[in-house]
């Protein structure tokens, strides 16, 4: 099969759930009863939904076999011991803690280690773990390589530290600990070499500050390496992975993401005492640590999915799919984040739309019109999302950015045509887009739940 150039999904429909079509009249009702808020719509209608590659993936026939051996016991579950192997299989920490999802455990984290006067470095932080930085005092700085503020840059490995900067604020700044975001989502889904993560762990052992990884996206970025970085093409993925792991002295994972679940999540770390008042923490907030707030069922279709993502058929499929998009909208003269990354294609709606300032929100004001042109759901990863600063001030984001989040398993070719078709009919009458503005919004995470009118 190799010979040949198209790309087959590596697997076969089992199941399929209707998608409802609507009119472009509809839609416009249903954006102003949602506030020209994509995530306030109804599902329902939305006809292809890229708003988030988190949860929304299609599970495997195991998956679904695990769903049904999942043991519900309280406290001690042969369903945490199985979930609990298959992480300490990719990711050999000490301690692997459950949590419902992601976000729940950076809360449980930075509750640890955040305060007031502290300084959190990233490469970039994404939307929910700046959000748990800040809420405890704590600044959340991002460090991100100049080229990766570049979206026409060609870097291999956009998602890199900029390890000068982050001397500089181990140096002068009280830091209880280094995170690094692999891939970068930020920035456009755009991997980390193991030549930054070891240059990272040197900085850090200098300092005597733990480095973590924020992890969502651990194989989609172990596929970058293997395919780009120079002497990894022979190395098995799960080697890779370790290899990441073993700079790092704990982690933060949605496995909503690569590792194929609908909910879930962890924290895993190496150090008991600190392991000791996380495990406290999610006991009074999340559950008992052999189930974190999860079913069993969830737990043992993780642990099924972190086998399965590991795959190189798999991979092959997942990246170069998304590829698939993005240089076919870059063919058509949309302007997108090059080269493209492993989870989305992100739109850089700032040079789609260089008329619309970025206070007046482009990104959002492009998320919007391919709703209401092509019943296809987005999300704006620019201003809105990234513009308000800690002490309610606001400015513009490094960049304004529209992110089409693939989710795994899910959408055939024939979806992706028709999203190309509609970004690149948008594209061509971009001109006649105005910008937004925020009706209301709340104090923190506005995205999620503000409401914009047309400008």
């Amino acid at each position: 099969m190799e010979r040949f150039r198209t790309i087959i999904e590596p697997f076969r429909i089992h199941s399929v759930e209707p998608i409802r079509m609507t009119t472009r009249e509809e839609r416009g009702r249903h954006l102003e009863e949602a506030g020209s808020n994509l995530f306030r719509l109804h599902a329902d209608h939305v006809a292809i939904d890229l708003l988030t590659d988190s949860g929304t993936g299609a599970m495997s026939a195991e998956q679904w076999a695990g769903v049904q051996r999942g043991d519900e016991s309280y406290a001690g579950s042969p369903s945490f011991y199985r979930f609990e192997a298959a992480v300490k299989e990719l990711f050999p920490f000490r301690h692997v803690i459950p949590t419902h999802q992601g976000r729940a455990a950076e809360r449980i984290l930075f509750s640890q280690l955040g305060g007031e006067g502290k300084t959190v470095p990233n490469n970039s932080h994404f939307d929910t773990t700046r959000a748990n930085v800040e809420f405890t005092g704590a600044a959340a700085v991002d460090l991100l390589i100049a080229d990766g503020l570049d979206p026409s840059s060609e870097h291999p490995f956009k998602g890199n530290m900029d390890l000068d900067r982050l001397e500089q604020v181990l140096e002068t700044d009280d830091v209880p600990v280094v995170f690094v975001t692999v891939t970068n989502n930020s920035g456009g889904g755009q991997p980390v070499s193991l030549e930054n993560l070891r240059g990272v762990r040197a900085l850090c052992d200098r300092f005597g500050v733990p480095l973590f990884l924020d992890a969502c996206r651990f194989a989609e970025n172990a596929w970058f390496v293997k395919q780009r970085e120079p002497g990894q093409g022979e190395r098995a993925i799960p080697d890779i992975v370790r290899e990441m792991a073993s700079y790092a002295d704990g982690m933060t994972m949605s496995a909503k993401k690569d590792p194929l679940g609908n909910i879930g999540g962890w924290l895993a770390l190496d150090d008991d005492a600190l392991a000791e008042r996380c495990r406290t923490m999610l006991i009074l907030t999340e559950g008992f640590p052999t189930y974190g707030g999860l079913a069993g069922r969830d737990l043992e279709a993780i642990a099924q999915g972190l086998r399965e993502v590991v795959d190189e058929d798999y991979l092959r499929y997942r990246i170069k799919s998304t590829a698939y998009l993005g240089d076919a909208l870059h063919a058509a003269g949309v302007p997108v984040v090059r080269p493209i990354g492993g989870h989305a294609v992100f739109l850089d709606a700032r040079a789609l739309l260089p008329h619309v300032p970025p206070l007046e929100y482009p990104g959002q004001a492009l998320a919007v019109a391919l709703y209401r042109e092509g019943a296809i759901r987005s999300c704006e990863i620019g201003t809105v999302m990234f513009g308000r600063r800690a002490d309610g001030t606001e400015e513009p984001a490094p960049m304004d950015l529209v992110r089409l989040a693939i989710p795994r398993r899910t959408y055939t070719q024939s979806h992706v045509d028709y999203v190309i078709e509609v970004v690149a009919w948008v594209a061509e009458h971009a001109g006649e887009l105005g910008g937004m503005r925020i009706v209301d919004e709340p104090p923190q995470l506005r995205h999620f739940t503000a409401s914009f009118a047309p400008l």
